[in-house]
């Protein structure tokens, strides 16, 4: 299962809007010719103290699940509307980043927070492509520069993990908005007794980078690939981020 955009092949969205018929194609097709929206979310980057980047990914793809878990996002809720158009185009999701008077007025703005160990990421319903608010589009894009200070520790073998792949170079930005999407990817390939589960967890999951070893095994087309469309950074159809929850593994087995 490969995607450049998070929508199941063949099948419907949480909401029920049909899914495109080609998810994995890079070229044209009637997604493009829908207005387009985007995902927004800010990082918290103070100079004193900036996150950790795998934190930073985690807290990132975290953020996107809350957002689609909202019941402001489904349904009659507030941010419904502009959730199902931002689903029926191209799912493109913009990482900026913020501090002191810039953090305080982007958290003015209707969204969510959330913390990691390091980590603040606010992300915001979806706004036209061309239509940020104003107190957002200000925010620099380029330049979300993160590092470990330590190698990140082997996650949890029951842990549900977005894999990097390890021979793509992305800045820490765009990592963000490729985890979010592989999260988006795993939460709705899940049943709705699988997803409440996850939220009720608080939604566990490590981002790591695979070894190439792993990789190739990885994207055999047994889980979701995000394909990337190559807007920004890396080339288009490139396969960025495996998204590998234990119950898309044990549904494979079971096939």
């Amino acid at each position: 299962m490969t995607y450049d955009s998070p929508v199941p092949a063949g099948g419907t969205a949480p909401d029920g809007t049909p899914a495109p018929t080609s998810p994995s194609r890079t070229e044209p097709d009637v997604r493009d010719r829908a207005p387009q929206f985007v995902l927004p979310l800010v990082v918290r980057i103070e100079r004193a103290a900036p996150p950790a980047r795998t934190d930073a990914l985690e807290t990132a793809a975290r953020a996107v699940l809350v957002l689609l878990a909202d019941e402001r996002s489904t349904g009659t809720g507030a941010w419904a509307q502009a959730v199902r158009d931002w689903q029926d185009a191209r799912i493109r999701k913009v990482v900026r980043r913020a501090r002191g008077a810039e953090w305080r007025r982007a958290e003015a703005l209707p969204g969510i927070t959330v913390t990691g160990k390091s980590a603040e990421v606010r992300v915001f319903p979806p706004v036209p492509l061309d239509g940020w608010p104003k107190d957002l589009a200000k925010l620099q894009v380029s330049g979300t520069e993160l590092d470990d200070p330590e190698p990140p520790v082997e996650p949890e073998p029951d842990a549900p993990v977005l894999w990097l792949n390890p021979e793509l170079a992305m800045s820490a930005g765009k990592a963000m908005a490729q985890a979010g999407h592989g999260a988006q990817l795993a939460w709705w390939e899940l049943s709705d007794e699988q997803r409440t589960a996850w939220r009720e967890a608080g939604f566990p999951l490590a981002v790591r980078t695979a070894a190439p070893a792993r990789w190739r095994d990885l994207t055999d087309g047994t889980l979701p690939v995000v394909r990337d469309a190559g807007f920004t950074e890396i080339a288009p159809g490139s396969c960025t981020v495996v998204a590998d929850h234990p119950a898309l593994r044990e549904e494979q087995a079971r096939r």
